[in-house]
């Protein structure tokens, strides 16, 4: 809530007409009558007076413990996504940092913007992406002191990430033997005493997102350990592990598309045109097919909208990476390529 806002809701609160206001602090009513209209503010030395006529401490009346509801803040990031598709990146970017700039210390709104754009960089293939970068990690530095843990460690892993990638790896090292370590498992100990409780439901989303968190893990390492083997040149373990990679996604339901990533990896590591064809022909398709979680027992609970929203974004991406990036130059130079392109556009 902005100052004008607090002025006129707090006046009418107390029954105050913007008259009565006017003549306790000395100014004209026409001078009130802005205020609240928000096309001027009051003077710095009448701040004090206002608070206590208002009945509201100073931080209050000037909206520094005022932050955002949760659902004002997915709407707004919902609301720059749009304007990522409508008018560009740049002005999304510009309304997000002026949204910030409107309610500076709300940990949360600053969190999941940023984090948004951040994401947003490569889902719509943003160029100098390295300008918006160093913006945002100066936010990350901030949001690293947040008092909320979730904000806080996340913000310590994205400083890590970016030290990482700038090859500042003491920096890194540094960050990451900063992050807090506890023997006890929170998420955990909740289910469990869901289940003494007979709280079911509540559990079963407990341990349904524990699944899906879990297999998420076990296939970013096998991606990991399969990019080793492919830098050491061991391709039966880097098979193996894409093969390992297949067989738990599609046992533990997960959408479609997904079951060809490790393999599509090997297949572009090793320039192999037809196999990365006859791969892309099965996955980009599959990202637009909706993921129905209710199919699956394990995840009777789960919403696979935000899962099948990504993926039917990121078809774009992936298509203009492949019709004009240099490292995927050896696709293009046939007649099957561009018929799969055409009719992944149609």
């Amino acid at each position: 809530m902005k100052i004008n806002q607090m002025i006129r809701q707090k006046r009418k609160e107390l029954s105050l007409t913007q008259e009565q206001i006017a003549d306790y602090l000395g100014v004209s009513t026409p001078a009130v009558n802005k205020w609240e209209k928000g096309s001027t503010y009051p003077d710095i030395t009448l701040l004090p007076a206002l608070a206590r006529l208002l009945q509201i401490d100073l931080n209050t009346l000037m909206s520094f413990n005022e932050d955002l509801t949760d659902i004002e803040i997915e709407n707004f990031v919902n609301e720059a996504d749009q304007t990522v598709q409508q008018q560009g990146y740049d002005t999304a970017f510009q309304k997000a940092i002026n949204k910030i700039h409107e309610y500076p210390t709300c940990d949360r709104l600053i969190y999941s913007v940023i984090l948004y754009l951040e994401g947003a960089l490569t889902l719509y293939n943003v160029s100098a992406a390295k300008r918006y970068q160093e913006i945002y990690e100066t936010f990350y530095k901030r949001l690293a002191a947040s008092e909320i843990p979730e904000i806080r460690d996340t913000a310590t892993c994205m400083l890590i990430s970016y030290a990482r990638n700038r090859g500042d790896f003491s920096k890194a090292e540094e960050l990451i033997n900063s992050l807090p370590f506890s023997t006890i498992d929170k998420e955990e100990q909740l289910a469990i005493l869901y289940q003494q409780q007979e709280q079911y439901q509540n559990a079963e989303k407990v341990w349904e997102h524990r699944v899906m968190k879990g297999i998420t893990e076990i296939q970013t390492a096998l991606i990991n350990l399969l990019e080793i083997a492919l830098h050491e040149k061991r391709e039966n373990d880097a098979d193996y592990y894409a093969d390992l990679y297949e067989a738990v996604t599609r046992q533990f339901c997960f959408p479609e598309w997904m079951y060809y990533n490790a393999h599509l990896q090997i297949a572009f590591a090793k320039k192999d045109k037809g196999r990365t064809l006859s791969i892309l022909e099965k996955m980009l398709p599959a990202m637009k097919k909706e993921w129905d979680t209710k199919n699956c027992p394990l995840y009777r609970h789960a919403d696979g909208n935000d899962s099948t929203w990504f993926s039917g974004k990121l078809v774009k991406t992936i298509i203009d990476e492949l019709a004009n990036s240099e490292e995927y130059t050896f696709l293009r130079d046939g007649s099957e390529f561009e018929k799969l392109i055409m009719e992944l556009k149609d």
